[in-house]
């Protein structure tokens, strides 16, 4: 169908504001980098914005060889991994019941879904839960807590609701069992769904913080949120610049602005690999019949 000139204005005008919007949340990540980049008299000076002045790859040279951040990082891409697995599996499994209308007790059952959505559980039995299960200082007091997001399972739920009730009963001809329904014809229909699940997920495990400074007391288990957040409140420990031999390639100030783009960007790009699944997703999960 023909455009009209005023529905060409508008796509123009809509596309110009998409990308302004996308530039200003841009903009910060650049201006890291900038100043990451940058000497660290231009960066103390404030003369840094969206160009390194002063160009120095020493601030990131710094970073690449602090054992320290490589191994918070080796922790936070495990508790990612895992608890993103684990955590899509268990979502499947609990979700596909509750979408079946033969499950007889599945409205109680959501019913105490949904008051977990409401209702949070205390600070202190939490705490306490955890530490008798005897997690304290485990990754898994990373994982296991957490393991199913009621609003995840709920999208996952609500996209298996949509998937026609005659594809069971095909099957069902056929001899295949329920976990056959849903290893075999669920999950390969589901693919823009549990993309974007993943991906709720693996940001969630990612920006791990709360957790870590409840239950993890050995330095050497942090994630790299908990290292970072050390890092920026003890930047002694992180500008190891040696004065007595005038070197004055990077400080604090660069430091900082590399160590956060060194713990923010794996996961950004993370996004365009799922981006043709992550809408489509998002919204038929969405959906209700």
């Amino acid at each position: 169908m023909k455009q009209t000139y005023g529905e060409k204005v508008f796509q123009v005008f809509n596309y110009l504001f998409l990308a302004a919007a996308a530039g200003t949340m841009l903009m910060p990540l650049v201006h890291l980098l900038a100043v990451s980049l940058s000497s660290p008299i231009a960066a103390d000076s404030k003369t840094v914005f969206l160009l390194p002045v002063e160009f120095t790859w020493a601030s990131w040279g710094h970073i690449l060889q602090n054992k320290g951040l490589w191994s918070a990082f080796g922790v936070t891409a495990y508790i990612t991994i895992v608890g993103t697995l684990l955590s899509m599996l268990f979502s499947v499994l609990t979700a596909f019941p509750l979408s079946r209308k033969e499950f007889l007790i599945r409205k109680p059952f959501m019913l105490a879904v949904i008051i977990t959505m409401i209702f949070n559980a205390p600070m202190i039995p939490f705490f306490l839960t955890v530490r008798e299960l005897g997690m304290m200082n485990s990754l898994w007091s990373l994982i296991l807590p957490g393991l199913i997001g009621t609003f995840n399972m709920i999208i996952i739920r609500t996209f298996f609701m949509g998937i026609p009730a005659e594809l069971d009963d095909s099957a069902r001809m056929d001899g295949c069992t329920d976990g056959g329904i849903l290893f075999r014809i669920y999950l390969p229909l589901s693919k823009p769904v549990l993309a974007t699940v993943s991906l709720f997920y693996a940001v969630g495990y990612w920006n791990t913080f709360q957790r870590a400074v409840l239950f993890i007391r050995d330095p050497n288990k942090w994630p790299l949120q908990m290292k970072l957040r050390a890092y920026l409140q003890s930047p002694e420990e992180l500008a190891a610049v040696n004065l007595f031999l005038g070197d004055y390639d990077f400080n604090t100030t660069t430091l900082k602005a590399a160590t956060i783009l060194f713990a923010t960007v794996p996961i950004i790009l993370v996004y365009p690999y799922l981006q043709k699944y992550f809408v489509k997703g998002s919204m038929l999960g969405s959906l209700k019949e």
